[in-house]
């Protein structure tokens, strides 16, 4: 997919501020700044996290064309050096991350980056609005796909989703989560993501009658053919002209009819109708596909009520996660140098879920010897937990709560992905990404996974990180 020059997609304050602090001679000064996200959308048990590929697709073309800075100085509001900063300017900064695919939790940094907080402050939009935007659209699926208990989810919203990139990134993230496939051709093209798709009601119209409108699409594609029966009436007309087809058109020529599709009605209980219909007609392996403003919910229900349903096409409420549109991720300042030395942060607030975590840290998450995750532990960078050692969690917001785990293993969660503007970072294939997810979901216990009061996971704090948070805390407060 060719990469698209968006240097000057930021908010302006992201200028105003830089500019400030060259003007300052604070453009050097080492900053370090998370991002994190406060709730799971939906009210689940966890999200997945994506979109990491295009956020360092974006920082490699990084750079200010001439066009761009005649622009800005055009603006009449920054100052010359700052516009001969941007003309050479060079990304320099550290960047950590979890691995695309990774359940991700509340208040854990997901992503982080340090270096000069010019720099660190230039790029905070495009990091939010791409990781917030997969990360959500792949935390969607992921419930989509857990709904359909192991029945195929397509992704079909192409001409639903909130624009361009929307539909193509989207796609994207429905796969990392399990879709097998999309829509949208062009997903095909630049990723590889299977594009699958049959015909519309117009193409059924277009023709005399509907046995004439099968007729033409079986000639055409007698491998693939899938024909959509709810034209005119599923069961009087479309199902019995499907199976004509095959008796007449596919079967002569030793070909099976692939699936038929329901795109309204009750589909419940016209996919049983329509499983008893065709395995009388000896089509017991033609699949069933039902479409129509589909979620998990609705999803659930169907499986639950006893539809006879292979797959699900699933368009508007996937693509634009309908349900809860935003993902909410913030890129928050935690800690700066001050006199050569780095200085925690934290922004305090009455709302106590937006109080920050102060400092530079990692993510550790442990696992039991069944590898099903029992916690994650945010640390200072520094520190190091050693396994072969018990350890104490404990409830950062009641920490009198607390258990002493053994028996575990853990692992770090941010990984590096650039060290002084060099990608050290491995990018692996989409193919990849989306074998790891489906490995990572499943480390998750299923009260966790539940579309509805899943139990919370764990996330706490090191006795370490507590302490500096609790007395950054007392030196902030009046």
């Amino acid at each position: 997919m060719q990469t698209r020059k968006l240097n000057l997609l930021m908010d302006f304050y992201e200028l105003t501020m830089a500019n400030a602090y060259l003007m300052e001679g604070k453009h050097h000064d080492i900053a370090v700044f998370d991002v994190f996200f406060r709730s799971v959308p939906d009210k689940g048990g966890y999200a997945i996290f994506a979109g990491l590929e295009q956020v360092i697709d974006y920082i490699e073309s990084l750079s200010f064309s001439k066009d761009e800075l005649d622009y800005l100085k055009g603006r009449n509001l920054f100052d010359q050096s700052f516009i001969d900063y941007l003309a050479t300017f060079k990304f320099a900064c550290d960047v950590y991350a979890m691995a695309e695919g990774t359940p991700v939790f509340p208040k854990e940094p997901i992503l982080v980056v340090k270096g000069p907080i010019i720099q660190c402050q230039l790029i905070e939009t495009m990091i939010l609005l791409t990781l917030n935007h997969q990360s959500l659209i792949a935390t969607k699926t992921a419930r989509i796909v857990r709904a359909a208990q192991g029945r195929a989810v397509l992704e079909f919203g192409a001409r639903r989703a909130h624009g361009y990139d929307a539909a193509v990134f989207g796609a994207r993230a429905a796969y990392i989560s399990g879709a097998i496939g999309s829509s949208n051709t062009y997903a095909d093209y630049a990723y590889q993501i299977p594009a699958i798709g049959t015909m519309a009601h117009s193409f059924v119209q277009s023709y005399q009658s509907e046995y004439d409108a099968f007729k033409a699409y079986a000639r055409i594609y007698p491998d693939d053919c899938v024909l959509l029966v709810d034209t005119y009436d599923s069961l009087k007309s479309g199902l019995p002209n499907a199976i004509r087809i095959q008796k007449e058109v596919l079967g002569p020529i030793g070909k099976t009819l692939k699936g038929i599709r329901l795109d309204s009605g009750d589909l419940t209980y016209l996919s049983k109708r329509a499983r008893e219909m065709l395995d009388h007609a000896g089509l017991e392996k033609t699949t069933i596909t039902v479409s129509n403003s589909l979620d998990e919910f609705l999803i659930r229900d169907l499986i639950h009520q006893g539809a006879r349903i292979d797959a699900f096409g699933v368009g508007e409420r996937l693509v634009t996660a309908r349900s809860e549109a935003v993902f909410g991720g913030v890129f928050k300042l935690a800690a700066i140098t001050e006199d050569g030395v780095m200085k925690p942060k934290i922004k305090v607030s009455d709302n106590v879920s937006k109080t920050t975590l102060p400092g530079f840290k990692q993510v550790y998450r442990f696992y039991d010897q069944k590898n099903k995750a029992v916690a994650d532990v945010i640390t200072l960078k520094d520190e190091m937990i050693d396994p072969a050692k018990p350890y104490r969690l404990f409830d950062p917001d009641f920490p009198w709560k607390s258990k002493t785990i053994t028996d575990f293993t853990v692992r770090p969660m941010l990984l590096d992905i650039y060290k002084e503007g060099i990608l050290l970072y491995q990018r692996p294939s989409l193919e990849a990404i989306r074998a790891y997810a489906a490995l990572e979901i499943k480390t998750l216990w299923d009260e966790v996974l539940r579309l509805e009061s899943p139990h919370l996971y764990y996330v706490d704090l090191s006795e370490k990180l507590w302490t500096l948070k609790e007395q950054l805390l007392n030196e902030v407060r009046p």
